[in-house]
């Protein structure tokens, strides 16, 4: 074989293998998926989005829950929950709760017939290891469920709100899964649940929220708390202690007049907070630093984001972050950046008005 052949083959060996590796690096960014829920009342079902390499979305149909919506906005945090090769969501019209298993390409598998959540009006969902609890907004309750085998609920788990729970949004574990927090916008409590042996959850804790307006919240690296306060324009940090109260850390830091956030993610490994602000059309990003909170840019504005934005979301590998925006009836992406920053990458229009829920996997 002469030289030239030689030469010739060589450059298209390496050829091939660049184009291997961006076809395998392009095929590897498919793997990540954004998931919500129509929330239709004439049968619930889950949206799926495949992830371009520039955040961009990229719809791949839709999947039932077997369930029914309220064919309106669900107004809470969490009512679609991607834990480990699991995703769960709840159907608010008909008071059950779906179960799914992850496959590939982002597909799901619904497991069985969904499940009565213990209450009535369920909306938020949260995990811990194998133990599933739902907050059910109509009867003031929480309830827990075994994961293992589909679910199954778990006796004696079932709870009341504090006295007085007025509007609860969201549930949540606290890192450890020690404990279970529920947040009552309208009057300003935040309920806390020990949980024992068996993911048992205790009577609710109520508190009193420094800000007004709970809403959404999510934890820090360190296990802090981090709250928005929807009626204040702030978001208040607070300490979870062992005994299950709160105790203030930071705050309200305002949002500099962004009105009504509601829904809160962290990002870039707990140094960063984002909420929502419904009533502005914005997003606010603040830098976290033991608990600490301070807006990463004084006008209090690190996006604009649509019309009553809603649910946040962050992709797996921390370098996008999703909001649906219910009141323009999109799905908006946004790259971040190592300081925080938020750079649009892609909308997807025309969803339903009543699309709610928002996770990543």
């Amino acid at each position: 074989m002469n030289r030239s052949r030689l030469v010739l083959l060589a450059v298209a060996a390496v050829l091939a293998a660049l184009v291997a590796g961006r076809s395998a690096a392009a095929g590897a960014s498919l793997h990540d998926f954004v998931y919500t829920e129509t929330n239709s009342a004439g049968g619930n079902a889950i949206s799926i989005y495949a992830t371009a390499p520039d955040g961009s979305l990229v719809p791949q149909g839709s999947v039932s829950t077997g369930g029914l919506g309220t064919g309106a906005a669900l107004a809470s945090q969490g009512s679609v929950l991607v834990s480990g090769s699991q995703l769960y969501a709840v159907n608010a019209g008909d008071d059950t709760i779906s179960a799914f298993k992850l496959g590939p390409g982002g597909s799901l598998t619904l497991e069985g017939a969904p499940v009565s959540s213990g209450g009535t009006d369920p909306i938020s969902l949260t995990a811990h290891g194998s133990v599933l609890y739902v907050l059910n907004a109509g009867s003031l309750t929480i309830s827990g469920f075994s994961t293992g085998g589909g679910l199954s609920p778990l006796p004696g788990s079932t709870q009341p709100l504090s006295s007085g729970a007025a509007s609860p949004e969201q549930i949540g574990f606290s890192p450890d899964g020690r404990a279970l927090v529920v947040t009552e916008k309208v009057s300003n409590t935040i309920d806390t649940f020990a949980v024992g042996p068996g993911g048992v959850a205790a009577p609710a804790q109520g508190n009193a929220s420094t800000g007004d307006g709970p809403y959404g919240f999510a934890f820090d690296t360190q296990g802090d708390l981090l709250v928005t306060d929807a009626v204040t324009n702030a978001v208040t940090s607070y300490t979870l202690n062992d005994d299950g109260s709160l105790s203030p850390l930071d705050g309200p830091v305002s949002t500099n007049g962004q009105a009504a956030p509601c829904w809160l993610v962290t990002a870039g490994g707990g140094r960063f907070a984002y909420a929502a602000n419904t009533g502005s059309g914005t997003i606010s990003g603040f830098s976290v630093h033991d608990g600490n909170l301070a807006l990463l840019d004084p006008s209090g504005v690190s996006a604009t984001s649509g019309s009553s934005p809603f649910d946040l979301a962050v992709s797996r590998d921390g370098h996008f972050l999703y909001n649906l925006a219910s009141g323009s009836n999109e799905l908006a992406a946004f790259r971040l950046g190592p300081d925080g920053t938020l750079t649009p990458a892609g909308t997807v229009t025309g969803l339903p008005a009543s699309e709610a829920g928002l996770a990543t996997g």
